[in-house]
């Protein structure tokens, strides 16, 4: 089955954060890429609400509950206190924990799983135990997959940051491809599920489908939001799915 699209919000939310105003919509334009085929809605939400503000959470959840019962909410962060609370109470189907700092602009490496395996694994053990699939973002690099594994998480999440920063250079895509494509292969051998996100556009998406054929889930946000721009919504979570080989 090829990997499944979920559609990052955080974008859209940016933009509306611009204005004290509710347009654009982050759940009227959540709905429409539901209703175009999109498989599930990603937030980040961020303690400055900077993007997603707490109060999307609900309208987005119940969004999903209501409308799409068939779709995913994936909530991702650094898993502070707080963010447990946060998810804990609005229950997404998936939670992916990612590594970054309050301060930064945008998500920009993956965790030291062996380094942090004892900050991890209860942390995962906490949200399993709620019912919530864990992943964990991951650098391309197989050596950290036995660690991320040892930690119970469900699945990993590549970070293709690098892969789509490469855009002008296909020889160098091509080696970061299978830097991706090797940290996969691990983690698919580890008994981990494989999902992959950051700076993922419909020009790379499908080789990097092809180099993992096994991959479940793209999560896409500022790639996809610049496309709507042009092609609208709808057209372009077609776009992007036809590019994952729906």
């Amino acid at each position: 089955m090829p990997a499944k699209l979920s559609v990052n919000l955080n974008a859209i939310a940016m933009l509306r954060n611009r204005r004290d105003l509710p347009w654009p919509s982050v759940i009227g334009l959540g709905r429409l890429a539901l209703a175009a085929g999109a498989h599930g809605l990603t937030v980040h939400p961020r303690p400055d609400e900077r993007h997603t503000r707490h109060s999307d959470l609900p309208e987005i959840r119940a969004l999903i509950d209501d409308e799409f019962p068939r779709a995913e909410f994936n909530i991702e962060g650094y898993p502070s206190e707080d963010f447990l609370a946060l998810v804990e109470k609005h229950q997404p189907e998936q939670v992916t924990l990612v590594p970054d700092d309050p301060a930064q602009a945008t998500s920009d490496h993956g965790w030291n799983f062996a380094g942090e395996s004892a900050f991890l694994t209860p942390i995962v053990k906490r949200l399993k135990k709620g019912g919530l699939r864990v992943s964990l973002f991951s650098d391309a690099d197989p050596d950290g997959i036995g660690a991320a594994r040892d930690t119970g998480a469900d699945r990993i999440e590549l970070y293709t940051g690098p892969y789509g920063s490469y855009h002008s250079d296909s020889a160098k895509a091509a080696k970061e491809l299978e830097r991706l494509g090797k940290t996969a292969d691990a983690a698919l051998a580890a008994g981990l599920q494989v999902n992959a996100g950051h700076d993922l556009v419909v020009a790379n998406l499908p080789a990097l489908v092809k180099r993992i054929p096994a991959l479940a889930e793209v999560s896409i946000g500022h790639g996809l939001t610049a496309d709507a721009l042009e092609y609208g919504m709808a057209g372009t979570v077609g776009r992007f799915l036809k590019a994952c080989g729906w």
